[in-house]
């Protein structure tokens, strides 16, 4: 239980909005989801299909951008002295969850408006601008894209919850400090 010091490198102001901005939209946009799978047909389930896909696009829009600004500024390593007292577990766990967190922002989105376009359901980002449908209607399709969909969701959520708790783990009992490399304003 080392202390730590504020002189550890942290990320950088971009990165650490495009996470905290993603994580707000991720859970929004999974709590809607589930909402909405059980309302009966109305407007009102019509209105938050729409703002799902909106947010789903938007998703995948901003996880673009967190992609390449990933891959052009390079993230601050895990300062040395909690690598060290890391189990070789932890530290597959820790680079595991990230690239597969990293996967599903992009397949999530990616399924749903698949599953979108197999039903022939146009997307229209917040009504303005009309998406391609990028797979052929078809009900069959669709009947595999919706479980996709889904699964991909909750498997998208189930690393959050993981990421979420290494860092709770990270800030309460390991006492290390870890969490203040994404926290603004520290």
């Amino acid at each position: 239980m080392t202390s730590h010091t504020t002189s550890e490198p942290r990320y950088g102001l971009v990165a650490m909005a495009l996470h905290w901005v993603l994580a707000v939209f991720i859970l929004s946009v999974f709590a809607v989801g589930i909402y909405v799978a059980d309302l009966p047909f109305s407007l009102a389930k019509l209105k938050l299909i729409n703002w799902h896909k909106w947010a789903g696009v938007t998703i995948l829009a901003l996880s673009l951008w967190r992609l390449v600004w990933r891959l052009t500024h390079r993230p601050p390593a895990l300062p040395a002295r909690i690598e060290r007292a890391m189990p070789g577990w932890q530290r597959v766990a820790f680079h595991g969850t990230h690239h597969l967190m990293y996967l599903l922002f992009f397949a999530v989105p990616l399924l749903g408006w698949a599953y979108s376009s197999a039903k022939g359901y146009p997307i229209v980002w917040f009504g303005v601008l009309p998406l391609p449908d990028w797979v052929p209607v078809s009900e069959p399709l669709a009947q595999v894209l919706k479980p996709l969909h889904a699964l991909s969701a909750y498997g998208l959520i189930g690393l959050v919850a993981l990421h979420v708790a290494a860092a709770l783990k990270h800030q309460f009992v390991d006492r290390d400090g870890l969490i203040d490399r994404m926290r603004p304003g520290r």
